[in-house]
């Protein structure tokens, strides 16, 4: 199917408090498309677009432009010592890759993990239910969209959500459970990414958006080396990736 014959529907919210920077206010631009393929979902991610669910987006902030996509070099990525650390603590870890699913289980660890990051990074907590996580982490997946599963003592401790894409793999969102948190499953789930883009011949980590100041986003600087993305192209141009300065 052309791109041009996908069913889709566009539109924005309305301003709404900013989740990374104080002060300020964002807007999203959002595209459903139900039937996605993966050559559309690679276009639209490598410029600079995120995908949950069967929606596509990306921000439209009046007078902000802070939000910037970057990802990882896979090829010339090395991890550092302390990265190699998470990959020790986490040698009784198994993994497991598979289409994304739907349990009971999968979504009350979702919310412990929020319930956590409440309390410790001051995250706003909203109870997800079943049929919300069905619509935001398993529909859209289509014969692209993965999850990885980290099992630990007979029992899920983390899941990460994926695309993989024609030229990279998306990080779409990450979970763990926090009596976990030693393991340092966040900085784990990254470097197994860069192992399977390894093993699948693919170049790119997608890691969406890094806004600068944000300590939530500071993870994802540490993996050397990465590139962003001058702002938002349309589908008919090509994307300018570029080096940072401080990479």
């Amino acid at each position: 199917m052309k791109h041009d014959e996908l069913f889709s529907i566009d539109f924005c919210t309305l301003d709404y408090e900013c989740a990374y920077l104080p002060d300020k206010k964002t807007r999203m631009f959002y595209r459903y498309i139900p039937n996605a393929d993966k050559d559309l979902a690679s276009a639209l991610i490598k410029r600079g677009w995120r995908r949950f669910g069967n929606s596509y987006f990306h921000p439209i902030c009046h007078g902000c432009s802070e939000c910037k996509s970057i990802r990882i070099d896979v090829e010339r990525f090395r991890p550092t010592k302390s990265q190699r650390r998470a990959i020790k603590r986490n040698n009784e870890t198994r993994v497991y890759l598979h289409t994304p699913t739907l349990s009971l289980e999968h979504v009350e660890l979702y919310n412990k993990f929020h319930e956590y990051k409440e309390k410790k990074s001051g995250w706003r907590y909203n109870e997800m239910d079943l049929q919300t996580y069905y619509e935001e982490f398993v529909v859209g997946a289509h014969d692209f969209g993965k999850e990885v599963l980290y099992i630990k003592e007979d029992k899920i401790i983390g899941v990460d959500l994926i695309d993989i894409l024609d030229d990279g793999i998306s990080s779409i969102y990450f979970y763990y459970d926090p009596d976990y948190e030693k393991l340092s499953l966040g900085i784990y789930s990254l470097l197994v990414q860069i192992d399977l883009a390894k093993r699948l011949g693919l170049k790119w980590i997608y890691l969406g958006y890094w806004v600068k100041g944000c300590a939530s986003f500071a993870y994802k600087t540490a993996f050397k080396p990465y590139e962003l993305l001058d702002g938002f192209p349309s589908q008919d141009s090509d994307p300018n990736w570029y080096r940072s300065e401080d990479d």
